[in-house]
C-alpha cells in the first residue's frame, strides 16, 4: 500500500509539473480540463498496471540469486489471545488513514448540509435550463449542478452577465469535476496534490465560462469583477463567480490572444510520460532482499508453503509458485492476494483460537505443524497435524476446519488443488515471545559466498580461513559442551540445528535453534553464546552481517553414530521441482533428514560451478540450474546426495 501511494504521488507530481510548465498559459481550456481529469485518474490506475511487453528482465548479475518459496510467519499464541480486539488487529497506519477519511467525509457532509440550508432559506425559481436560488442578504454568486445561487444584493444590471457565466458551468457539468476531486480528497486526504488538482480545475472552469459568456463588451465585464465586494461561500466544490484569488487570472485570460493551434502538439508530451510510467510499473528487476539471497539466515517459525508434510501430489501446485493463489473471502480486490491470504489466515486463527484448558493445566505447549489442501471447489480438505500432544493437535484441527470456502487456485488457467502449511505455536503465559526484528538484515551476506569471511581468533594468518574457522568452531563446541543431566535421565537425544549471525562488530547475535527438546536447544545456545568476538566479514569492501549454520548432535551412548534418534541410519531426503522464473530455471525444494525434519545449513551446489547456496532454517533451498546439471547436497555428518536436474 505504501508503495502504491508513493508511486501515485510521484506520477501526479510529474503530470502537474508538465501542466504548469507547458500547458497552463495556453487557451486550450477544454483540452486542459481533459488533461487534468485524465492524468489524475491515470495516476491512480497506473501503479496497478503491468504490461508484459514492457517487463524488463532481471540483471544477469542477479540470476544466480537464491529465491525462496512464499513463506508465512508462524502464529504464536497463548492463553488470552482469543480476546484480541478488532482495533488491535489493524495496524496503526491503516487506522490513521481510516480516521482521516472519516473526518474528511464528515466535513464533506457538513458542506452539503450548508448548501441545503442556504437553498431552504432562499427564494427558488425554476427555469428550463437551470434553477435560480436568490440568497437573502448576500452579494455572492455560485453554481452547484443545475442550481445558480445569486445574492439579492447583486445589482440588477449585472445579473444577466453573471447568469450567463454560471449557466456555462451548469451546461458543462463543471460541478461533477469538482465533486470528483472532493471524493478524492476523502480517500487521499493526506495528499496535498489532490488539492492542487482541484484548484487548477476550478481555475479552468472560470476561464471556460468567461470565454463562452463574454463574447462582447469585455471592459464592462472587467469593471463588474473589480467593483464587487467579494463575499464568497467557503465551499470547495461549487463554482464561485466572485472569488478574489481568481479575479486577476480571469482578467488576464480574457485579454490573452487565442493560442495557435500548432501548440496543441504540446499534449503529445503526455504519451512519453505515460509510457515511462508504464515501463516503471512493469519493471521487475528489483534487487532481491536478504530473505531471498541469504539461504543460511534463519526465519524463526516460518512455514514453507506448498511443501508441508510431504511431496506435492499429482494435480496440485505449491502455493509459492501457483499462477493464481486461492482467494480468501475479502481478498478479491487486494493488491497482493498472496499477502492478503496469509494475513486473513492469521487473523482467522487468532479470532478462533482457544488454548485447551486441559493442556494449560498440564503445562503442555509446543508447535503444531499443520497442512491442509484447498480443493477444486475452494473447500478445506485433508487436514493433517503433527504436534507434541493430541490436545494441541485437536485445537489446531478445529480452527482450520472453520476456515471459509474460498475461490480455488488456478495454474495455467486451470483450477488445481493447493497445499498449504502453517505452524501454530502454543505458548503458556510467561514465555518470552520471540521477535522477528532481528531476523533479517539488509547488510547480510552468505558465509559460503562472501569475499572475506569472519576471522576466528587464531585464524588471522591461516592459509585457508574457512577451514580454520570450521575447525576452531568445532573445537569451541567440544570444549564447552555439557550434556544436560536432565536430558540424560529422560533419554532425550537428537540433533539441534543452530543458526547465528556474526554481526558487523564481530559479535555473535540472532541465535536461532531447532531441536527435539528445549533442554538440548538451551545447551546449544549456551555454547554459541560463549563464542569469542571475531573480525567481521566483508563483501566488496563493505562490512557485512554473516549468518552461519551448524548442527550440534546430542547422542546417548546407546545410539550408534550416523543414526537418527530411533536408531535407524540417517540420510538426506530431497523433495524438489524445477521452476521457471524470469527466463531462468531454478531447482527449488526442501531437504530433510529421515525423520522429515528440515535441515538448515545444507550446502547445495552445481557440479562444475563455483556458485552455491545453503538451505534456510526450514531446509528450503533454491538454486539456478540448467538442463542436465548435477546438484550436490552436502551436510556434516550425513552422506552426500547427488540429483540430476533432468529427472525432475
Amino acid at each position: 500500500m505504501i508503495t502504491y501511494i508513493l508511486e501515485s504521488l510521484a506520477f501526479q507530481l510529474v503530470f502537474l509539473l508538465a501542466y504548469d510548465l507547458f500547458l497552463k498559459k495556453e487557451t486550450f481550456f477544454q483540452w486542459n480540463r481533459a488533461y487534468l481529469l485524465g492524468t489524475f485518474a491515470l495516476s491512480i490506475i497506473l501503479p496497478w498496471v503491468k504490461v508484459e511487453a514492457l517487463t524488463t528482465s532481471m540483471p544477469e548479475g542477479l540470476q544466480t540469486t537464491t529465491v525462496f518459496l512464499t513463506q508465512l510467519n508462524g502464529v504464536v499464541l497463548g492463553p488470552g489471545a482469543e480476546e484480541t480486539s478488532i482495533l488491535q488487529q489493524i495496524s496503526w497506519p491503516y487506522l490513521v488513514l481510516g480516521l482521516g477519511s472519516l473526518l474528511a467525509t464528515i466535513w464533506f457532509a457538513y458542506k452539503l448540509v450548508q448548501i441545503k440550508r442556504l437553498r431552504h432559506k432562499s427564494a427558488v425559481e425554476h427555469y428550463r435550463e437551470f434553477t435560480k436560488v436568490t440568497v437573502p442578504q448576500s452579494a455572492s454568486a455560485f453554481s452547484f449542478f443545475r442550481s445558480i445561487f445569486m445574492g439579492e444584493e447583486i445589482q440588477k444590471d449585472k445579473e444577466a452577465n453573471i447568469l450567463a457565466h454560471e449557466l456555462v458551468h451548469v451546461k458543462q457539468w463543471h460541478s461533477l469535476d469538482l465533486l470528483f476531486f472532493e471524493l478524492a480528497r476523502i480517500v487521499f486526504w493526506f495528499n496535498p496534490l489532490v488539492y492542487i488538482y482541484q484548484n487548477r480545475v476550478a481555475e479552468l472552469h472560470e476561464f471556460i465560462a468567461d470565454e463562452k459568456a463574454v463574447k462582447h463588451n469585455k471592459a464592462a465585464h472587467f469593471e463588474m469583477l473589480l467593483s464587487q465586494a467579494f463575499h464568497t461561500q467557503n465551499i470547495s466544490f461549487v463554482n464561485q463567480f466572485f472569488k478574489t484569488s481568481l479575479i486577476k487570472k480571469r482578467i488576464v485570460m480574457l485579454q490573452k490572444k487565442k493560442s495557435k493551434t500548432v501548440w496543441q502538439v504540446k499534449y503529445v508530451l503526455l504519451l512519453p510520460l505515460i509510457l515511462g510510467m508504464l515501463v516503471y510499473t512493469s519493471c521487475e528487476n528489483e534487487k532481491p532482499t536478504d530473505a531471498e539471497t541469504t539461504a543460511e539466515e534463519p526465519i524463526e517459525e516460518m512455514t514453507i508453503v506448498g511443501y508441508g508434510a510431504g511431496k506435492t501430489k499429482e494435480g496440485e501446485i505449491p502455493f509459492g509458485v501457483i499462477d493464481e493463489v486461492p482467494v480468501f473471502p475479502g481478498c478479491e480486490d487486494a493488491e497482493d492476494k498472496r499477502a492478503c491470504f496469509q494475513e486473513k489466515i492469521q487473523r482467522h486463527i487468532q479470532k478462533n483460537f482457544r488454548y485447551p484448558e486441559a493442556a494449560e493445566q498440564q503445562g503442555i505447549e509446543g508447535k503444531v505443524s499443520a497442512i491442509f489442501r484447498i480443493d477444486l471447489e475452494g473447500n478445506i480438505v485433508d487436514i493433517n497435524m503433527k504436534g507434541p500432544h493430541d490436545l494441541l493437535e485437536n485445537e489446531t484441527g478445529r480452527i482450520l476446519a472453520k476456515l471459509p470456502q474460498m475461490q480455488p487456485g488456478k495454474h495455467e488457467g486451470k483450477a488445481v488443488k493447493v497445499p498449504f502449511s502453517i505452524p501454530i505455536v502454543f505458548k503458556l503465559q510467561g514465555e518470552e515471545k520471540k521477535s522477528n526484528s532481528e531476523e533479517n538484515s539488509s547488510d547480510s551476506y552468505p558465509f559460503a559466498t562472501i569475499d572475506e569471511i569472519p576471522v576466528f581468533p587464531g585464524c588471522e594468518n591461516a592459509i585457508d580461513p574457512k577451514e580454520c574457522f570450521a575447525e576452531k568452531l568445532v573445537e569451541h563446541i567440544r570444549k564447552n559442551f555439557r550434556y544436560p543431566k536432565a536430558a540424560q535421565e529422560q533419554g532425550i537425544q537428537g540433533r539441534v540445528s543452530v543458526v547465528f549471525t556474526i554481526d558487523v562488530n564481530g559479535n555473535v547475535s540472532s541465535i536461532k535453534k531447532r531441536g527435539p527438546h528445549e533442554l538440548l536447544e538451551n545447551e546449544a545456545v549456551r555454547i554459541i553464546e560463549r563464542l569469542p568476538k571475531m573480525q567481521p566479514g566483508k563483501h566488496e569492501g563493505k562490512v557485512m552481517n554473516v549468518p552461519y549454520a551448524i548442527p550440534i548432535t546430542f547422542r546417548l551412548k546407546n545410539q550408534p553414530e550416523g543414526t537418527t534418534v530411533n536408531g535407524s541410519k540417517d540420510y538426506l531426503l530431497v523433495e524438489g521441482m524445477k521452476v521457471k522464473k524470469q527466463g531462468k530455471t531454478y531447482f527449488e525444494g526442501v531437504v530433510t533428514d529421515k525423520e522429515s525434519m528440515g535441515i538448515s545449513g545444507v550446502v547445495i551446489s552445481v557440479e562444475g560451478k563455483e556458485a552455491g547456496v545453503m538451505s534456510n532454517f526450514n531446509g528450503v533451498f533454491s538454486i539456478a540450474v540448467e538442463e542436465g546439471d548435477i546438484v550436490k547436497f552436502q551436510y556434516e555428518g550425513l552422506p552426500d546426495k547427488h540429483i540430476e536436474v533432468s529427472q525432475y
